[in-house]
């Protein structure tokens, strides 16, 4: 379990295909705190550190994790979000994320306001998610708040500190994204989905 608080900003060293996995070397420097097993949020997606080297760690991201996430679009260079689970006891400053992507979304657009960003993404519809005003969202694992909720697209605003802090300074239109709904949304949504 996760809460969408980003550790740090890991950098894709290499990548390597081997059948339909993929091998993802990332360089960070709580690579030398990592132990082999442990599960690790890349851009929101919960993978199992299998290596350890100095500076660096390897996950494996399967196929059908690659088919449902934005990983299999990573490239050497490029910036991941990084959080490792959290511990019993420890403080809940995001949501309850739990590590599982349920859909990718596009940003539509990236507006500059006075200090701060507003950005907005669009989501495939028929998968039954959906975000409310002023509920919780993930976007490449960083919680986040829904300042506008439409049919299938929504808004969040981004302070400066998650701007630079993040892989949100990436984000541009058109930039696929990881996305997690609210849990306890998931679960209501489920529950009620009979008495609609």
């Amino acid at each position: 379990m996760f809460t969408g608080i980003i550790e740090r900003v890991g950098k894709i060293k290499k990548l390597t295909k081997e059948g339909a996995n993929l091998h993802i070397e990332i360089k960070s420097d709580v690579s030398s705190e990592l132990k082999i097993d442990q599960s690790v949020a890349h851009n929101g997606v919960c993978l199992t550190v299998v290596e350890v080297k100095n500076d660096s760690y390897i996950v494996t991201a399967i196929d059908e994790t690659l088919q449902k996430t934005n990983l299999g679009d990573l490239a050497e260079g490029d910036a991941v979000n990084l959080e490792r689970a959290m511990k019993l006891g420890d403080r809940l400053d995001g949501h309850i994320v739990q590590g599982h992507v349920d859909q990718v979304g596009v940003c539509k657009s990236v507006i500059e306001a006075n200090g701060s960003w507003i950005f907005t993404f669009s989501f495939e519809e028929g998968k039954g998610n959906m975000t409310i005003e002023k509920g919780s969202i993930t976007i490449n694992g960083v919680s986040l708040t829904v300042v506008n909720s439409k049919e299938n697209k929504f808004s969040v605003a981004i302070i400066p500190y998650t701007y630079e802090n993040t892989s949100f300074k990436e984000i541009k239109k058109g930039t696929v994204v990881n996305l997690e709904f609210d849990v306890v949304g998931k679960y209501v949504s489920r529950i009620t989905q009979g008495y609609r």
